[in-house]
C-alpha cells in the first residue's frame, strides 16, 4: 500500500491583493492509489469539521505521493 499526502487547498487574497494559497488541512493517508487516497482524505477532512462536502472549506485537492528516504 502506497502512502500519500493529500492537501486542501484554498485560494484567498491578500490585504496587498494579490492572490496566494492557503492550505486549510494536509492529511496523511495509505492507499492502494491516488482515487483511493482522495477518497479517504476527502471522508476525513468532512468528518473532522463537521461538514457534507469537502469543498465548503477548500477550493481544491492537491494529492503527492509521500517520499521517504531509503
Amino acid at each position: 500500500m502506497a502512502h500519500f499526502v493529500v492537501r486542501f487547498i484554498k485560494d484567498v487574497v491578500g490585504d496587498q491583493g494579490q492572490p496566494f494559497e492557503a492550505c486549510q488541512h494536509s492529511i496523511d493517508v495509505d492507499a492502494p492509489d491516488e482515487a483511493e487516497a482522495t477518497l479517504l482524505a476527502k471522508q476525513k477532512f468532512c468528518e473532522g469539521r463537521a461538514i457534507r462536502h469537502w469543498s465548503l472549506h477548500a477550493d481544491r485537492i492537491d494529492v503527492k505521493p509521500a517520499d521517504f528516504p531509503s
